[in-house]
């Protein structure tokens, strides 16, 4: 399936609902701390039900650290290559659709009131770089909704495997 990452995330609610939306969809949940609360809130339990146990979450404790446990460099010098892997950001230019999703794909997402930092965007190519339509006096989508949209448009993508 997909692996789902936050970046960062700041509100248990849509943590909860993104752990429901996993154990549904197959997904693997990777969270990049700091995170803005702590995985036993009554919110985040509220909101995932008993959900969590279906779902894969991997905890790391930084960006850097995440990237160096999932993708590779060809050597010690050269930047790390986010190979399959997209970036969901307001100032992305592709709109998601228009994306090729592929099975095992990593699907970025960034805090709810400051999306992924400059220094996390600028590591990834334009096209990779995704975003959401919406009305030009919108500033963002909730962050569960957003990785809702994206899950379901990756797995129609691919014909709903494993469903």
């Amino acid at each position: 399936m997909f692996n789902i990452v936050l970046v960062e995330p700041e509100i248990p609610p849509n943590t909860g609902n993104i752990i429901r939306l996993c154990a549904n969809s197959g997904c693997s949940l990777h969270l990049v701390h700091p995170l803005g609360f702590e995985m036993s809130e009554k919110q985040l339990r509220r909101a995932g039900l008993d959900y969590a146990d279906m779902t894969r979450v991997s905890h790391y404790d930084s960006f850097d650290e995440f990237a160096k446990k999932n993708f590779e460099k060809q050597n010690t010098t050269d930047p790390i290559r986010f190979e399959h892997a997209v970036c969901f950001s307001t100032k992305g230019t592709k709109n998601y659709h228009e994306h090729r999703f592929s099975m095992g794909e990593w699907l970025l997402f960034g805090a709810e009131t400051r999306g992924l930092d400059k220094a996390v965007l600028m590591q990834f190519p334009d096209q990779n770089v995704l975003r959401m339509p919406m009305i030009p006096s919108s500033r963002s989508l909730n962050l569960s909704n957003t990785v809702a949209i994206a899950v379901y448009e990756a797995w129609r993508q691919c014909d709903f495997a494993g469903a």
